[in-house]
């Protein structure tokens, strides 16, 4: 318990504290601020007490006194031993002021002296800790800090209960926690203010679990190792930090197909209540847990004859879940089958796993169960592992064919055929198609100390280049060593090359060197009779076209899309399939493209290629996002994401993609921070191609922001990186309307008007007609800010129709919204509006407002119903003003104008910002050029300006 008597900034948590619970802590927050309390709940080992500490430590600094009490089952029996330690050292400070009766009852319970319970001091007792928190707020906010509700002796339980349902207004919060297994946190709800939050720690996910993992210090963990970490811990921190702290502390690693060590501490927390089971039930339950889908049916087959009776029992100890799953045998926890496992004698788990080689239905499973019954090596166990690890591949279940594989090499005799290295990197090739790159590369790379066939080196480094994704620069030193081992053999030179064009996408940003490494190791591979290589050659080739805008690039697509084709290949998220979908999406063609990356997407799934799925999906969120569907491209954004993430796998595309479909659909900041990383992360990887996207991801969110500046900054170096790739097609990235728009928007329209041009002259050679519907949009807000209204009109009004027979639904919403605000801006004298109309009213942002609402763009939707609302600002060309000295307007451009005519009006800086749709940081930067241009000092100099034009 502690008492704070001082006033002090509330701390800031950590955020390594509450890895993972960003958002329920940011709930909790809030409801404290708000001056509520909250209930946190959850099983044991979620981490709700790190949570209860970070929230206690960063808003306890607002409240004049923290009482705090922190119960344990040894002591939930001694009657008022939490009020004890909340009051105990306050309740003299304030017994002064309450009745006699109170004192004297409360006084009984805190010092044990005396008779006091509830039943003889009743009310008295009650009001009397009602009192003290009254007393105690009187001089200032309380917070009530209380860990482990559900050890709280009942009758400290019940006078809390009974005082916070009674407190009212009165400022004392109470912020606890309790363990519970399932939903039921609802009793423990009465010890806390009607108005209370309940908020439920749910499991971590494996990212997460990662991160908690990395934090720790435990770093370096494959993937694999990390997803079973999860997968054992059910997501639960403290469980995973013991298993991550046991695999650091033992140099073994557990073999495959074998379950994770499980330290001593979680073996008590878990099997405690294996005592109370029979010996035959315990052995029932072992053979669940080796079963990867245990059912009756199967334990009956293993020869555990009570099946029903015995894990009826362990369902009573709770042990096995008791909810109904049909046939199927389920445990509480996964801890608790690690645990049991890993109990057991190796001899018993062997004859476990013996009884389930020939119990098994599955063939795969069989396989698996007669590996881990065999010590030594054995040709025909080797054999038919193999051919499961086949079977698995076929499924579509590569995570499994690398499990089976390696035990194959493991049970390879010496002078076998196939050898255990050959299956050692087949192996190596479905981890990476099961998206766990980090054992994929130990596995060659182990390979690599013994192999010296030329074939067998190269095809263990081709695991250790693929495995570094579009961190290439870190392998960079291998490829003189690779051509080496290659020599001359054509078809593993084209594997090198085929990585070698990779290289100079990646490492050189050099799309024309890429481009010929691409063509020549699809040559080689011809030569070889390499097929799945070629293919692989012939579709980057074409990519690589594609984004140069290369005329080529049709030709080179139809050669990728001839038979014979790889049916791996075809779904292979740098096949031909992709090489389509980025022609047709560039090409307009969005329903195309949204079949084509469908049907890629579904069999990509089906064969377990995670990295290919995480390829289409994203793809997927790119068609939606084109096509105006924001809600759903958002949803697939954040799945591409989160995929990625949890592989490691394709991150910073995925982050690109996210941001666009936040920036378009769901929380602009969120799009900021999530292009800042794409940018960081390219930069850390060297990756040219990938910084071009994520800068023109950040600029388009900065514009949907405001920051038209920040927005300048960004694509200005998109453009410089794209220029030395040499990447032309306007396609690619989409991003030079946005460029142009935010040009004008700071005064700079003829850098605009300069890009529009060069860009219309690629758009017009290669047909890009949104490309081209989008320039015109930008150039009709340069007319605007030139004084050609009539023609701005109308060059919108025709970019708005056209975006609309091309399907981009949000392009045709941002071009109705430019027509809106143009259409509501008061005209100079002497101008002429299209069509002869007068100004209309707010109505004019109607059709704007419903073209976002149908695709769900809710931050341009904010935007419009703001300016709906927003008094129009000045004109983008203001009125002729007389001359004054170096005091006159004429040499300002199109924003300087506005911001310092609505200056004039006496607009302070954040009214600017809003009737303009810009940050408060460009209304300032805005305004300095002014000042330097006018030769003034401040805006009281523009105020004297206006009042000059006034008397004039």
């Amino acid at each position: 318990m502690t008492v704070r008597r001082d006033f002090k900034e509330p701390a800031r948590c950590r955020p390594d504290l509450v890895i993972g619970r960003e958002e329920l802590f940011t709930a909790a927050r809030e409801q404290l601020v708000g001056g509520g309390s909250v209930l946190l709940h959850g099983p044991a080992g979620i981490g709700k007490s790190t949570v209860l500490r970070a929230l206690a430590a960063e808003y306890g600094g607002t409240a004049r006194t923290v009482l705090r009490c922190s119960a344990t089952e040894s002591e939930s029996h001694l009657p008022f031993l939490a009020l004890a330690d909340l009051l105990g050292l306050v309740a003299h400070e304030v017994s002064d002021r309450l009745p006699a009766a109170q004192r004297t009852a409360l006084e009984s319970a805190l010092t044990g002296r005396g008779e006091s319970t509830l039943q003889s001091d009743g009310l008295a007792l009650r009001l009397a800790v009602l009192s003290v928190f009254r007393a105690l707020a009187a001089e200032g906010p309380v917070l009530v800090v209380a860990d482990d509700l559900q050890w709280l002796d009942p009758a400290s339980a019940e006078l809390l209960g009974f005082a916070a349902r009674r407190l009212g207004d009165t400022p004392v919060q109470l912020l606890c926690a309790v363990r519970i297994e399932g939903q039921e946190y609802d009793r423990h709800l009465r010890a806390l203010p009607p108005d209370s939050q309940a908020v439920r720690l749910n499991p971590l996910s494996r990212a997460q679990v990662s991160a908690l993992l990395d934090h720790r210090g435990y770093t370096g963990l494959p993937r694999s190792t990390v997803r079973d970490i999860h997968r054992t811990s059910g997501g639960n921190p403290l469980f995973a930090l013991e298993l991550g702290r046991a695999l650091a502390e033992n140099p073994t690693p557990p073999r495959p197909g074998e379950p994770l060590h499980v330290p001593t501490s979680l073996r008590a927390l878990v099997l405690s209540r294996l005592e109370m089971l029979s010996a035959e039930a315990r052995r029932t339950l072992l053979v669940a847990s080796a079963g990867a889908r245990p059912t009756l049916a199967l334990l009956h087959a293993a020869g555990r004859e009570n099946a029903e009776a015995e894990t009826a029992q362990a369902a009573e100890l709770g042990l096995l879940a008791t909810e109904p799953e049909g046939p199927a045998v389920r445990f509480a926890h996964p801890l608790i089958s690690a645990a049991l496992y890993a109990e057991a004698p190796a001899q018993e788990r062997r004859a476990t796993h013996a009884a389930l080689s020939t119990a098994a239905s599955d063939p795969i499973e069989r396989a698996r169960h007669l590996a881990l019954a065999t010590t030594g090596t054995d040709p025909e166990v080797a054999a038919r592992l193999a051919e499961a690890a086949a079977l698995a591949r076929d499924r579509g279940a590569p995570s499994v064919a690398t499990s089976l594989g390696l035990l194959a090499a493991r049970h390879t005799p010496a002078d076998g055929v196939p050898g255990a290295d050959e299956r050692r990197l087949q192996a190596a090739e479905d981890a990476i198609t099961a998206g766990e790159v980090d054992l994929a590369r130990d596995i060659a790379r182990d390979v690599l100390t013994r192999a010296t066939v030329p074939a067998d080196r190269v095809r263990a480094w081709m695991v250790v280049i693929e495995s570094a994704g579009h961190a290439l620069g870190e392998v960079d030193a291998v490829f003189p060593q690779v051509l080496a081992d290659a020599g001359d053999d054509p078809g593993l030179l084209a594997l090198v090359h085929y990585q070698l064009a990779w290289r100079g996408l990646v490492v050189e940003g050099d799309f024309a060197e890429g481009r010929e490494e691409a063509a020549h190791a699809a040559e080689l591979a011809a030569r070889g009779g390499d097929r799945r290589t070629e293919l692989l050659a012939l579709s980057l080739q074409a990519q690589t076209e594609t984004l140069m805008g290369h005329s080529d690039a049709p030709a080179t697509i139809k050669r990728a899309l001839k038979e014979p084709q790889d049916p791996e290949v075809a779904c292979h998220h740098n096949g031909a399939g992709t090489a389509r979908f980025r022609w047709l999406i560039m090409s307009d063609q969005l329903r195309e493209a949204r079949s084509t990356v469908t049907t890629l997407l579904r069999e990509a799934r089906r064969r377990g290629m995670v990295e290919s799925e995480v390829h289409f999906v994203r793809l997927l969120a790119e068609t939606e996002l084109r096509s105006g569907h924001c809600g759903r491209a958002l949803d697939l954004a954040r799945e591409s994401l989160r995929l990625a993430r949890d592989a490691g796998i394709g991150e910073v595309a995925s982050a690109n993609l996210a941001s666009l479909a936040e920036a378009a659909g769901g929380d602009v900041d969120r799009a900021l921070a999530l292009a800042r990383e794409a940018v960081r992360h390219a930069e850390e990887d060297g990756d040219q191609m990938y910084l071009s996207r994520a800068l023109a991801a950040l600029g388009h969110a900065q514009l949907v922001a405001g920051d038209v500046e920040g927005t300048v900054r960004s694509l200005r170096r998109v453009r410089e990186l794209e220029h030395g790739l040499g990447i032309t097609d306007p396609a690619r990235g989409r991003w030079h309307g946005d460029l142009a728009e935010a040009l004008v928007r700071i005064g700079e329209p003829a850098e605009a008007q300069d890009v529009i041009d060069l860009t219309r002259e690629h758009g017009l050679r290669l047909g890009r007609e949104s490309v081209l519907a989008v320039l015109d949009r930008a150039e009709a807000l340069v007319r605007a800010a030139r004084g050609d209204h009539e023609a701005a009109v109308g060059q919108l009004t025709s970019a708005q129709d056209r975006l609309a027979k091309l399907g981009h639904g949000l392009e045709e919403a941002r071009a109705a919204f430019a027509l809106a605000a143009l259409r509501t801006l008061p005209q100079a004298p002497g101008s002429v509006r299209a069509g002869g109309t007068s100004r209309p009213g707010p109505t004019s942002y109607d059709e704007a407002a419903r073209l976002f609402r149908r695709c769900r763009a809710l931050p341009w939707l904010r935007q419009v119903e703001a300016a709906a609302v927003t008094p129009p600002a000045e004109p983008a060309v203001a009125p002729a003003l007389p001359h004054q000295g170096p005091a006159s307007l004429d040499g300002l451009a199109s924003m300087e104008r506005q911001v310092a005519a609505l200056v004039m009006e006496g607009a302070t800086n954040r009214e600017i910002a809003a009737r303009l749709f810009i940050s408060v940081k460009t209304v300032e930067a805005t305004l300095t050029r002014v000042y330097r241009k006018l030769g003034i000092r401040s805006r009281v100099d523009i105020v004297r300006l206006a009042a000059g034009r006034r008397t004039t």
